[in-house]
């Protein structure tokens, strides 16, 4: 193997190109260089001669009639058929004919300066396809590299092969801040095309689904698919709701992900640098769905206001209240990202205290109020909070007369059942205040 062909082999290596791809961009150079110092607008084509390490240089003619007119005619890219019958034998109207071009040892020196330079651009352009194309399957996958250097906010991170960056609005700045040289796992969001080089690898810290790659990588039952990811909503360097469902009703989808003592859930945690996590049940049923995902908090009611535009009424125990909303609102923020629907959270006093309003109206609008139905206002205004009794339970009550202890006392549980969006701890909380002194 000559010189010429172990420097080929050598640069494919360290570059990652194939023989040919070289070979091609040397080719490619040296007819760049040829047309620039023999000042020719002649069709040129390069072949490598493997023998002698060089390219050869040939012109290309078209093969045209022979009664042509003179003004199709161009002598510098047309060759007439009967001229080129005598020089290559069986030839068709059309076909090309390729003739060495003479070089002088001068014009070659000053081509191969002026190939070195064409090279290097064909080389760095055959780079980035590659890098292009190699990181382009990897987008939506999670990558690990060293922060190289910092630039106006942006991580510029070394992954290998090529840099990619980390900008200021992918980054969890209120919890996250990572030195030259330190490690760092990021999610790769998009690959740039770019012509004139640059960061063609655009990487993510703060976008749900680094959250959701994360329990991929660290949670078997979700990589060979046994537990799914149904949604993810987040809040960066606060705090990430996740909802999963396994496939297998024995399975446990929430204690996969929690892991055996947290070992799971903590070794994501630990990468979100203390963002805590909530992991809940997906639930095929809106109202079930928006419960779970309210928790810790207790839900007393799920009211739809509107079902078109997905807005959603919540009503909870007065005490409830503030753990329902969350920190900063974080909770119920992210529980309607969740189930994307609009949530709007209520008291229960609040609500009592709306449809009071709304009665009075009423009555203000209305013909005269009857004895009975004021009878009916002021118990009901004057009806004490039953923690966890739906208000629409309470109501019914008041509409029938039967807000006094002793008469709820009296009814059976079948009768008080049938209330409105009763159930059996609604139930027990009734009785429970019914039986109070």
């Amino acid at each position: 193997m000559n010189e010429v062909l172990q420097a080929i082999e050598m640069v494919g290596r360290e570059k990652g190109l194939s023989r040919e791809v070289v070979v091609s961009a040397l080719e490619e150079a040296m007819v760049a260089a040829a047309r620039k110092v023999l000042k020719t607008k002649e069709q040129l084509v390069g072949h490598f001669n493997p023998d002698s390490g060089e390219v050869e240089i040939f012109k290309i003619m078209i093969v045209v009639e022979d009664d042509i007119s003179e003004e199709d005619y161009d002598p510098t890219f047309h060759i007439k058929w009967s001229e080129a019958y005598r020089i290559a034998g069986d030839i068709q109207i059309g076909d090309e004919l390729e003739f060495p071009l003479e070089t002088t040892p001068q014009m070659g020196r000053i081509a191969a300066q002026q190939a070195k330079q064409v090279l290097t651009q064909k080389i760095r352009e055959a780079e980035r396809e590659i890098i292009f194309n190699e990181f382009k399957e990897k987008v939506g996958t999670i990558i690990n590299g060293i922060v190289k250097r910092i630039e106006r906010g942006n991580y510029i991170v070394d992954i290998g092969r090529t840099e990619a960056i980390l900008p200021i609005s992918e980054q969890v700045r209120r919890t996250e801040r990572f030195s030259q040289g330190e490690r760092i796992r990021a999610l790769i969001v998009e690959v740039r095309d770019q012509a004139k080089g640059g960061n063609q690898v655009v990487l993510s810290r703060s976008r749900p689904e680094f959250v959701s790659k994360l329990f991929f990588m660290e949670v078997p039952e979700i990589y060979d698919g046994t537990v799914m990811i149904k949604g993810v909503a987040r809040d960066p360097g606060e705090r990430t709701k996740m909802a999963v469902i396994a496939k297998d009703k024995e399975i446990d989808p929430i204690g996969a992900c929690i892991g055996m003592r947290g070992m799971r859930v903590q070794a994501v945690t630990r990468e979100l640098r203390g963002e805590k996590i909530d992991i809940i049940a997906y639930k095929e049923e809106i109202s079930e769905y928006v419960r779970a995902a309210l928790a810790p908090a207790v839900i007393t009611r799920v009211e739809i206001v509107d079902n078109e535009n997905k807005k959603m009424e919540i009503i909870v125990a007065d005490e409830q209240l503030s753990l329902c909303i969350g920190k900063k609102g974080h909770n119920v923020k992210l529980a309607g990202e969740l189930v994307g629907w609009e949530l709007s959270v209520k008291s229960e006093s609040a609500k009592k205290e709306e449809l009071l309003a709304v009665m009075g109206q009423g009555a203000v609008q209305g013909d005269e109020t009857s004895s009975e139905e004021k009878e009916k206002e002021r118990q009901m205004a004057s009806l004490p909070d039953i923690p966890g009794v739906p208000l629409k339970a309470i109501e019914e009550l008041v509409q029938k007369g039967l807000v006094e202890k002793a008469k709820i006392l009296e009814m059976s549980d079948e009768e008080l059942m049938k209330l409105p969006q009763m159930n059996e701890n609604a139930l027990k909380n009734l009785r429970n205040w019914a039986e109070e002194e």
